[in-house]
């Protein structure tokens, strides 16, 4: 028997971590709510004063917003989706699928701008390409297409919901266990959670349920199985979508951010208390006299007065390690070039050295544009194949990010058609290329209709 709630080794190692990586995505509320398991207690320290020093803990949220950046600067531009054929079927599909791909108004940038967030925050992220289920079985293509049947769209799982799964010899998947829960109101006063099991093969999902009521589970029942869109492909329809290890920029940079957490609370601890000194009296007599804020202190002749207050030198010196501990945030994310601060080296750098930076980062973004259109490539191909649909489909853009005046790329196109090569196909490229462009918040149908037109201008 198949113990469907039975966990990979790789899913065991990380599951731990993942919600410390989430909280330090969130940050706000989230992360100040947890923090006691980030603030490290001193030495000996009295459980009171750590309760206290815990209850005054802020985090300053660098690797949020990094990564927020590189996603928001990624998807500046929408990916372009050319439809090669005479499918209109199929073409009406797609462009209807770049507006809305997963059934809730999520337009493909939408979408895999969430998945780029995932797989920078958890390493990976889950897509399953999934057709509607209405219990009823079609006889032709035509009579799919009419109850909606064929109508595929995409489900995003987060990395924690694969808790299990095998592949072959090639890397691609024999078999997948996503897992997820969600909380059920019903007539119930607190409610229940729902506990969900779903096992794809290459030809076959079978769904598992769960009610914890009160903390009382019941038993795993089978509640549905059935041939999945994809059996006719002999693919399991679970698409892994990952930015690669090297580029996992919250497991590079969480030691970092946990360090400078611990570090400037610290050195704000220290600074409150600093504003509560002591008194302290130099009198080679006894000292009797009652102390309060109504009374006053009579010294004599070479008596002294003081403060227990530090000098400064081990704040100035925290106040540089955690200056420096940002700007090596910044560095192991690519973007030396937005590390700031009146500390900061970077500060003093010319525009051409931080131009010279921002190219890095640029690579960095171009690399993320690759793995997104390649798993967008390997989604859209798949599934036009599992429609039967006759088309070639393919997916460019998300290498600029440079936003700048549409009229010198104008130019550019110009001087480049004034040298009179001989390419009616390079003509129509370019054209296609300036009119995508300009358009770039048009719908996916528009620019589908332009695209065919210039086509056929160019055929003519």
């Amino acid at each position: 028997m198949f113990d469907i709630n039975r966990e990979h080794p790789e899913y065991t190692a990380w599951k731990r971590v993942w919600p410390r990586y989430r909280d330090l995505y969130l940050g706000g509320e989230q992360f100040t709510a947890n923090a006691d398991r980030y603030l490290i207690p001193r030495q000996k320290e009295p459980p009171e004063v750590y309760q206290e020093r815990v209850s005054r803990a802020f985090y300053e949220n660098y690797i949020g917003s990094i990564i927020d950046w590189y996603a928001a600067t990624l998807f500046r531009r929408e990916p372009l989706v050319t439809l090669e054929g005479r499918d209109e079927g199929a073409r009406q599909f797609f462009n209807g699928l770049a507006e809305d791909c997963d059934r809730q108004g999520s337009t493909l940038s939408d979408f895999f701008r969430k998945q780029v967030i995932e797989a920078l925050v958890m390493g990976r992220s889950y897509i399953v390409l999934d057709f509607p289920r209405l219990g009823v079985q079609a006889g032709s293509k035509a009579e799919e297409d009419a109850l909606g049947l064929s109508r595929g769209y995409f489900s995003q799982y987060p990395a924690q919901s694969a808790i299990h799964w095998q592949k072959d010899e090639s890397g691609e998947y024999e078999w997948v266990v996503l897992r997820g829960e969600r909380l059920v109101s019903g007539g119930e006063a607190v409610g229940h959670i729902e506990r969900q099991w779903v096992r794809y093969d290459r030809e076959r999902f079978t769904i598992f349920r769960q009610d914890d009521r009160d903390g009382s589970q019941a038993a795993i029942v089978q509640v549905d199985e059935g041939r999945h869109g994809l059996a006719g492909l002999g693919k399991v329809p679970v698409f892994e979508f990952t930015l690669g290890d090297g580029m996992w920029l919250m497991n590079k940079a969480s030691s970092l951010q946990l360090e400078h957490f611990n570090k400037s609370n610290a050195l704000a601890w220290a600074l409150t208390m600093g504003l509560f000194s002591m008194p302290v009296i130099y009198s080679e007599k006894e000292f009797k006299q009652t102390m309060g804020e109504s009374y006053y202190v009579q010294l004599g002749k070479d008596d002294r007065f003081g403060w227990t207050e530090p000098e400064g030198h081990v704040f100035e010196i925290a106040l540089q390690n955690t200056d420096r501990l940002k700007e090596e945030i910044y560095r192991i994310c690519y973007m030396m070039s937005q590390a700031g601060g009146a500390l900061s080296k970077n500060s003093a750098l010319t525009g051409l050295s931080k131009q010279r930076d921002y190219l890095v980062t640029q690579e960095v973004l171009r690399g993320f544009g690759d793995k997104v259109k390649d798993t967008l490539k390997k989604l859209l191909r798949t599934l036009a194949a599992a429609r039967q649909d006759e088309i070639e489909i393919g997916v460019s853009g998300l290498d600029e990010f440079d936003i700048g005046e549409f009229s010198s790329e104008l130019e550019d196109a110009q001087r480049l058609l004034s040298l009179g090569i001989p390419s009616k196909t390079l003509e129509t490229q370019i054209q296609k290329k300036l009119a995508m462009k300009y358009l770039c918040d048009a719908s996916q149908q528009v620019k589908d209709r332009i695209a065919q037109e210039i086509d056929a201008q160019a055929t003519a």
